[in-house]
């Protein structure tokens, strides 16, 4: 892994972002049932908007400029210009929190979900990927190395119950076949997905990988989807409605 790039830069990477990383319904309605009648809710790292409901009071924060303006393309309501370790509001302003795939992007996860916790006075939801389960799937034969890139960024799903404080569940979520939002886990029956460059710019792992890595990895892929090696070994994946990885929904349930 390339040490030097510690932290994703979106402003410069993220350009094609909201077409790849959509809303997939069917992940979407565990979230809202976590938000159960929450009506104001902050989403911090909120990126392009995906997951937040349509029919509640959504405050976004975002510090990545190129986020915040694909927003407006997807109908997505403007974003805060904030970082999740100083969110600039009251205690227990909201009813009910969000982080969607983002901690693993904070500098120090503990204390920007402390700061979410301080601001919301019902659940905390937290959507993110279990870094020991990782390499559940067929990913972890042609891309170790960057199972290990992500297994390094992601904290464990007991860390973040622990840093919100307060009781809850560590559930896991079953993945669609089809799914939408294309995180590495939603093509997991699609593999020539990866060999698209737009499917993983959509993907911050791979730009973590040390020069020349990415193009090696998806050269082996490429070359086992056309010799049948990949298909022999896991085309039973194609035909897998769903599939449970290392998917998680966290939801830290407040005792006010």
């Amino acid at each position: 892994m390339n040490l030097e790039k510690l932290v994703y830069d979106y402003d410069q990477q993220g350009t094609n972002y909201a077409g790849y990383r959509r809303t997939d319904p069917r992940i979407a309605r565990y979230v809202f049932e976590a938000l159960g009648d929450a009506q104001t809710i902050i989403n911090v790292g909120a990126g392009t908007g995906s997951y937040e409901p349509k029919d509640r009071y959504v405050v976004a924060v975002e510090p990545s400029a190129t986020m915040r303006s694909q927003r407006r393309a997807r109908g997505a309501v403007p974003a805060v210009n904030a970082w999740a370790d100083a969110l600039p509001f009251d205690d227990q302003a909201f009813d009910a929190g969000m982080a969607m795939v983002t901690v693993h992007h904070w500098p120090d996860f503990r204390h920007g979900l402390q700061e979410l916790r301080r601001v919301t006075r019902g659940n905390v939801i937290v959507l993110t990927f279990d870094p020991d389960a990782l390499d559940s799937f067929w990913t972890a034969e042609y891309f170790p190395e960057l199972i290990e890139a992500e297994r390094r960024r992601y904290p464990k799903p007991q860390d973040i119950l622990e840093a919100l404080g307060e009781g809850g569940q560590i559930i896991p979520l079953p993945i669609p076949l089809d799914c939408i939002d294309g995180f590495q886990e939603a093509f997991y029956g699609r593999p020539e997905a990866f060999l698209i460059p737009e499917v993983r710019e959509a993907q911050s792992a791979w730009g973590f990988l040390a020069e020349g890595v990415e193009e090696r990895l998806v050269q082996r892929l490429a070359d086992a989807l056309k010799s049948g090696e990949w298909d022999r070994k896991y085309g039973h994946y194609r035909n897998m409605p769903t599939m449970t990885g290392s998917l998680r929904l966290i939801v830290s349930e407040s005792e006010a």
